[in-house]
């Protein structure tokens, strides 16, 4: 039964997420917005929102053991980033290779995607660093979280900022899909576009509390901790399959989406939610979670150092999916 709650509880996240992100390109298209705005945060943000919202629920709103929930919350905030930059890339770059070769470049705007592994990177060895700050040194704990949350901020002032430049150079966004909405004869305007937002919210909300509950009893079924289920299946289940989006784009050439879905979600995920986790759950460094860390941070220091060269290929990317393997060995294994 609870895993007939898990599955459904998934199939209605992902539409809602799949609803959510249609209606956030059709809002960027009509706002004349830039692709690197669009990726880095409104397609990023409205990807990511499942996996935000499975450890809010988790956090906040969930019945049942409160350490379970805690579990719950912090393995779906860390392994979020180490899904992202691991085998999300390898996905995208195995994709990539299919249509255009293993050694030929991506090319994604420059600008946009160094800022989000530099905002990334800044972030989350804010939220490393928490981990290891004594449970009643709050005042530390405070601090850090709110210095997160003012980084994120900072980070999308300064994407919004660069927008205009970019649509100026041929980077205005355009929305792939039709309207979901107007598909039923509706019409399509601002008032539509905000409705299926709202509509899609709704889904992702609803299905992220039955997944709370799915994921408590499948791991006293099969046995393992919650925390290193968390890890292992919250991210990838509810977050990986929005990130199809960037294996469409880079397979059609629009490598700036492609990348800046990705990296956006990053620093969405890497800033925000480990606030949320230094607050309000223990946030205390479990072997589970410094492996998690330090693969991430391991696989974004890695894409960075080939951007910045300028000859990130799709080769490159098999060490992104090494680097997952080697956190599924450690689970299992040690």
């Amino acid at each position: 039964m609870e895993l007939w709650v898990l599955l459904i509880s998934l199939v209605v996240i992902l539409i809602g997420a799949e609803t959510f992100t249609n209606a956030l390109e059709h809002f960027g298209e009509r706002l004349r917005i830039s692709e690197g705005v669009t990726g880095s945060v409104f397609a990023a943000v409205g990807t990511a929102l499942p996996e935000t919202m499975v450890p809010i629920v988790a956090v906040l709103a969930a019945s049942g053991d409160l350490s379970v929930r805690h579990d719950v919350g912090v393995g779906a905030i860390l392994g979020a980033p180490l899904m992202l930059s691991t085998i999300t890339f390898f996905l995208m770059g195995t994709f990539a290779a299919q249509r255009r070769g293993w050694t030929e470049a991506f090319r994604p705007e420059p600008t946009g995607v160094h800022r989000d592994l530099d905002w990334f990177l800044f972030a989350f060895a804010l939220a490393t660093l928490a981990i290891f700050v004594p449970p009643e040194w709050c005042w530390a704990r405070v601090s850090l979280a709110l210095g997160l949350t003012l980084s994120y901020f900072v980070y999308l002032l300064l994407t919004i900022r660069a927008s205009q430049g970019l649509v100026e150079q041929g980077h205005a966004t355009e929305a792939d899909h039709p309207l979901f909405l107007s598909r039923l004869r509706i019409p399509e305007n601002l008032a539509t576009i905000l409705l299926q937002l709202v509509i899609g919210f709704g889904c992702i909300i609803g299905g992220a509390k039955g997944f709370v509950y799915g994921v408590e009893h499948l791991a006293a079924w099969l046995g393992v901790s919650i925390l290193a289920l968390s890890l292992l299946i919250v991210p990838v289940a509810t977050e990986l399959p929005e990130k199809v989006n960037s294996i469409i784009w880079v397979r059609r050439g629009r490598d700036t989406l492609a990348f800046g879905n990705i990296t956006g979600a990053m620093v969405f995920q890497g800033s925000l939610l480990p606030a949320l986790g230094i607050l309000l759950t223990p946030w205390v460094p479990r072997k589970e979670a410094l492996w998690g860390i330090g693969l991430t941070i391991l696989a974004a220091v890695y894409l960075k150092f080939h951007l910045r060269s300028h000859a990130l290929r799709p080769y490159h990317l098999i060490f992104s999916g090494l680097c997952y393997l080697a956190f599924v060995f450690l689970i299992a294994f040690w």
